[in-house]
Formats: C-alpha cells, structure tokens, sequence
C-alpha cells in the first residue's frame, strides 16, 4: 500500500515537470523536438518523453502550389467575408468535364442556364440580398486600399453584428459597409486614415465619420486614438526618404505625444509634419507639397504642426 502511494506521487510529480517543460529526470528545460524521429528528447540526460506521435496532416507530400490544388481533397475554409461563409456549391465557367473534356454545344446552354439559377437560389430575402451586396463592397474597397485579409474578415464580422442588430435601417450599405472597414483597420493596427478609406468609398466622409461613431457606439466597440506613429514607415517609403529620417520622425512624434501635443490633431497630418521635421534636422530637402500630398493634407497643416513639434521639443524651426 505504501509502495503504491510513493508510486502514485512519483508519476504526480513527473507530469507536473512535463507539463512545465522539465525533463522529470533531471529537472532541466532542454527538452527538443526531433522531427525526424518524431520524438521529444532531453538534450541534458539523452531521456525520450514521447515518441510516435500521431500525424494529423495529409498523407500526401507537395512541393508546389499547383501540386497542392492536385491532392487536396477539401474546400476552401470557412470565412465570413462571403454571405452564404462559402458553403454553397459554384458552377465553374469553364464548359468542360470531370475529365477536362469540352462539352457539347447544347451542354453549354444548358450550364449557362444552371449557373444562372444558382446565382439566383443563393440568396433567400432581402436580408441575405443585403449583406451580398454588402461584403462584395467591402471586399472591393480592400482591395483598392491594399489592406491584409483579417481586415476584411473583421469588416464583415462587424457588419454582420450591424445587421443582425438591424443598425442598417435608415441608412446606406455602402455607408455602413465603409464604417466597418474603417473600424476594422483601427482595430486590427492598420494604419489607414478616414481619407483614404473615403477616396475608394461610394459615400461621402462625413456620412462614414457619422456611421462609424454611431455603430462603434451601438456595438460596444472601444478603440484606442490612432497613433501618429503608424502612418511613418508607410509615409516615408511612398517619399522615399532615408531610414533616419523615418528614425527620427517617430523620435519626435514620440517626445510631442508624452507632452500631449498630438491631442485633437490629425494623426497623418501630425505624422507627415514629423516627417518634414525630421528631414530639417537630417539636412534632407523633403518639399512640404509632397508630403502633404501623400498624407492627403494641406501643406498649411504641416507647416503649421512641424512648428509647433519643433519647439516642443526645443529645436529652433527652419524658415
């Protein structure tokens, strides 16, 4: 009975060593994982803790992006960014067969007629009708702003809360759709300005800005203020100006936060005039038009703030 016990105790405390890391022989953290042997070892004492472990990949090797579309037998997975999450059947365009055949001339009205139909069954009411037209404007927009795809996974998830909420009423697709773009890009980190959103929108900026307050509101949606500090690497490699003066742009536009400077200012428009600023200190000539430009600012506003950031941080502005 008491071997039992010390027994018990000592496979307690080997699985408490396990499952902190610890190889439960000689209690250090050296344990590696040998792929080609599929084992986990000890490096210290030599101790295998397990071996043969269960492979859940495919049984199949490819070693090219067309060798993986021939051996994979699934679909596509499941994303938000499409009304029906891509769980419909699509009729391909192409008039052939399994084989790769061509099809008959007969055949090929009558596949015309049945890709027509299935266009038509995939949405049941208005409601799917709507958010179709909704997530194909999103999609759109992201592709025209050059923003990754959790963007627009996230952009359809929070139109799909505005609809389910029936937040849409009174209001246009395109201007909702837009606000949840916009409100994806400062929720995943994405620095895109309000201006930028609106130069590929169907809608006018303050239509978005409005939408966006109040679905933000409705849903609970608590975002952070945009740093200014974003917008510097991608401001600098469209001007093509040099690493120090992106180093030194967020330098400044770091020392003008923690005094508070940037508070009820444009983050681009702050993020350009840092911009301008540092080229001043790195003896680089960057023109203020172009950096307006690329802020899509005026260059009255980066006139104005670079000043402002110059002697905030006690640097005697350049005329």
């Amino acid at each position: 009975m008491t071997r039992s016990i010390i027994d018990h105790a000592s496979t307690e405390s080997q699985s408490e060593a396990v499952e902190a890391g610890l190889c439960p022989d000689c209690e250090t953290d050296t344990i590696v994982h040998d792929p080609d042997r599929g084992e986990r070892v000890c490096e210290e004492c030599g101790l295998v803790l397990t071996e043969d472990p269960i492979d859940y990949g495919p049984e199949w090797r490819a070693f090219n992006a067309q060798e993986h579309d021939e051996l994979s037998r699934v679909g596509a997975p499941l994303t938000q960014s499409m009304h029906d999450r891509g769980l419909t059947t699509t009729i391909d365009w192409r008039n052939k067969d399994a084989n790769g055949h061509s099809m008959s001339a007969d055949k090929h009205g009558q596949l015309h007629r049945l890709r027509v139909w299935q266009e038509r069954i995939r949405t049941k009411n208005a409601g799917e009708r709507n958010l179709k037209y909704a997530l194909s404007e999103i999609d759109r927009m992201v592709s025209a702003l050059g923003v990754p795809k959790p963007v627009k996974e996230t952009a359809s998830v929070i139109y799909r809360q505005a609809l389910e909420q029936d937040l849409i009423r009174g209001r246009s697709i395109e201007g909702v759709a837009t606000s949840a773009l916009y409100t994806a890009c400062r929720k995943e980190d994405i620095p895109r300005s309000l201006e930028e959103v609106t130069s590929v929108s169907r809608v006018d900026q303050r239509e978005i800005g409005r939408t966006y307050r109040y679905i933000a509101d409705e849903l609970d949606i608590n975002l952070e203020p945009t740093n200014p500090r974003q917008f510097v690497p991608r401001f600098c490699s469209d001007l093509d100006v040099d690493k120090d003066v992106e180093t030194k742009a967020v330098e400044i536009i770091d020392l003008t936060t923690e005094k508070g400077l940037h508070s009820g200012k444009s983050p681009t428009g702050f993020a350009a005039a840092a911009i301008y600023a540092a080229g001043l200190l790195c003896d680089e000539t960057i023109p203020q038009r172009a950096v307006a430009d690329t802020a899509q600012t005026t260059v009255v506003t980066v006139r104005n703030r670079y000043r402002e950031q110059l002697e905030a941080i006690d640097q005697q502005p350049v005329t």
